[in-house]
């Protein structure tokens, strides 16, 4: 399997500054994935997840970071997404949407947008299949 592109970073805890840390992740994966749909797919799932770690995961304290990686092959994006938190303990078999809770709603969504979905502590590993 070959690397066609690698995104490492990360991004302080602040809300303000997340929408142009993931512009930038996003800016070199359009030259590979022509998919519109698949794109904007990816779009959501960083989103969730680097929000998710900034403010469940880091508390929002501007000192934490959330870190993001991107790895591309010719078949699959893994996007894994750490913060410094205490980490998730969630299934999300058991999210009841008729209660409308927001907690655990950016994880239902991940998991309908991905092929695979993996919870580790603070860290969040999703695949999405090209």
């Amino acid at each position: 399997m070959d690397t066609l592109y690698r995104f490492n970073g990360s991004v302080n805890s602040d809300i303000s500054l997340i929408k142009s840390f993931l512009d930038s992740a996003m800016t070199d994966l359009y030259s590979y994935i022509a998919d519109q749909e698949k794109l904007f797919d990816i779009k959501v799932i960083l989103n969730e997840l680097v929000i998710n770690g900034a403010i469940h995961g880091n508390q929002e304290d501007l000192d934490k970071k959330v870190s993001l990686n991107l790895v591309l092959n010719n078949d699959c994006l893994k996007i894994i997404v750490c913060d410094e938190g205490m980490g998730v303990n969630f299934d999300t078999s058991l999210y009841d949407c008729e209660e409308k809770k927001c907690n655990g709603r950016g994880l239902l969504i991940v998991e309908a947008l991905t092929d695979e979905l993996i919870l580790n502590q603070n860290e969040v590993i999703a695949i999405k299949n090209l």
